[in-house]
């Protein structure tokens, strides 16, 4: 019996060992290193329990997280609608570490476990590996030690200043978890080995703690410049779009450790940041990936005919994409979109049609693997849906934009299949996906340092989305809770002209 002989009898098995997974996951990464050219993290395969993937859920993929009521909610909202039949649960789930860290249930089957060694191991690895928005934004190396550190201060910190105010600073934090984010300048990187050492030094310095007297006086690097007579100081001299950065440095009373609660809360934002921008890409390489991946082992001979059709049922099943009208429409599948689009580069550089010379001239008769690495390394869901969602696609998707006017008693179709309509679906397709249109642009922008210690933040009203007072208000007790001092929110046009003001005293 030969290598493949003996592999394809350990693959077609339905019943897998892990001596069949060490198997597989040498041999997939052999073809996606050679075949597709993946460069990827080492791999770190974990097998799970149902109640184990239901426990990865509520702490959002990470192997170890902070204790704090939500991930217990998560955790028995998700159990009860899984054990009630409302809900299954993904065959895997991936963690951008190094190494990258996939959870496989252990009731897969051994097609099923290939598929998802395939997709996460693979297509998701790479995705994490190469991506410029995970390159520059997260810290693949250190996240799990980081991790590691957060839970063990939060809970030193529970111990001594007790759980109710522990939960009540994570609960300001979390809610404005949105607002924690370097979107233009890279994060510095992430060192549980330098964040305790940095913690030691703050330790030194607790005397804020015992006298009130000492959380009044400006740290020397944040005392203002000398300004001449007439002129006012403006502090901070340019807009500062990370508002929790903003409360951890420079809130006027607030002690070190909550200061220190605040980072790492912000640390995590900015590590799922790249990920809520990337959805539709990584889903679909994954799938374009473990779809080349699998079939190239059925073409060398490692699996055989019946394996391949438990493959197209589940791969079929991942891209089943509802119609509008059905009950079941819940909006576009990622998978879908993102595999589609990827697949469609593909051919449009091997066989491109008159309507790809028009549309894709950068793309005809160019290397498809190349153009897909490209592609993969430097966009995001905006970006990659405006520039490369082809009318083919709009077409076998059946794409078509609303007009949903709230003045209007019926609904308008505002763009079909023809010339003008291709630019209308991919242009609305985009803005869905662009974070600006989902998170208000909310800056610190003037703290008035020498009499009130207010904050002052401004709004910048964009494409005419204007806050809603209820959601503003809930948020300026967030920030007027963590700072300490009056907040006031003011809310411009693109004129620069302030159409409403709140503020919380």
């Amino acid at each position: 019996m030969n290598d493949k002989d003996k592999y394809r009898a350990m693959f077609c098995n339905p019943n897998w060992d892990y001596e069949t997974l060490e198997a597989a996951d040498e041999v997939i990464s052999k073809i996606g290193r050679e075949y597709l050219k993946l460069k990827t993290y080492p791999n770190q395969i974990e097998i799970v329990t149902s109640e184990q993937m239901l426990d990865a859920y509520a702490l959002t993929g990470l192997p170890t997280s902070y204790p704090h009521w939500k991930f217990g909610k998560d955790f028995v909202l998700n159990q009860n609608n899984y054990t009630k039949g409302r809900m299954g649960l993904s065959y895997e789930l991936v963690i951008n570490s190094n190494p990258c860290i996939s959870y496989n249930m252990e009731n897969n089957s051994t097609c099923m476990m290939l598929l998802v060694i395939a997709h996460a191991c693979q297509g998701h690895n790479a995705f994490f590996a190469n991506n410029y928005m995970f390159l520059d934004w997260t810290d693949a190396e250190s996240i799990v030690d980081y991790m590691v550190f957060a839970r063990n201060f939060i809970l030193k910190c529970e111990e001594e200043y007790g759980e109710e105010e522990v939960e009540r600073i994570l609960d300001a934090a979390h809610a404005l978890m949105n607002h924690g984010v370097d979107k233009y300048k890279k994060p510095s990187k992430i060192s549980a080995k330098e964040e305790n050492e940095r913690l030691k030094k703050l330790t030194l310095i607790k005397r804020e703690n015992y006298n009130e007297i000492w959380r009044t006086l400006p740290k020397l690097e944040e005392l203002p410049e000398p300004v001449t007579a007439g002129e006012e100081y403006k502090f901070p001299k340019e807009p500062e779009e990370n508002v929790l950065y903003f409360i951890e440095k420079y809130a006027p009373a607030l002690p070190a450790w909550k200061r220190e609660i605040i980072r790492i809360v912000r640390k995590v934002s900015q590590y799922f940041y790249p990920q809520g921008a990337t959805k539709v890409m990584n889903e679909g390489f994954a799938t374009f990936t473990h779809y080349h991946i699998i079939n190239k082992m059925f073409d060398e001979g490692y699996i055989n005919d019946g394996f391949m059709l438990e493959f197209i049922k589940s791969h079929s099943g991942v891209l089943y994409q509802p119609e509008y009208n059905s009950k079941f429409y819940s909006g576009l599948n990622p998978y879908t979109l993102g595999f589609n689009i990827f697949m469609d580069i593909k051919r449009i550089c091997q066989n491109p049609t008159e309507e790809d010379r028009q549309w894709f001239p950068g793309l005809i008769g160019k290397d498809w693997l190349e153009q897909v690495h490209y592609v993969m390394e430097n966009f995001r869901d905006d970006s990659f849906i405006l520039q490369y969602l082809s009318p083919k696609v709009i077409r076998d998707m059946k794409l078509f934009t609303i007009v949903d006017d709230e003045d209007d008693d019926e609904f308008e179709i505002g763009a079909i299949h023809n010339e003008r309509g291709y630019r209308k679906v991919r242009e609305h397709l985009s803005n869905q996906y662009d974070r600006s249109n989902h998170v208000p642009n909310i800056q610190v922008t003037k703290v008035d340092l020498h009499r009130t210690s207010k904050l002052y933040l401004t709004h910048y009203i964009q494409k005419d989305r204007r806050l809603d007072s209820d959601s503003a208000k809930s948020t300026l007790e967030h920030i007027r809770y963590l700072w300490g001092f009056p907040v006031e929110l003011h809310s411009k046009n693109k004129l620069g002209i302030n159409e409403s003001t709140f503020e919380m005293k």
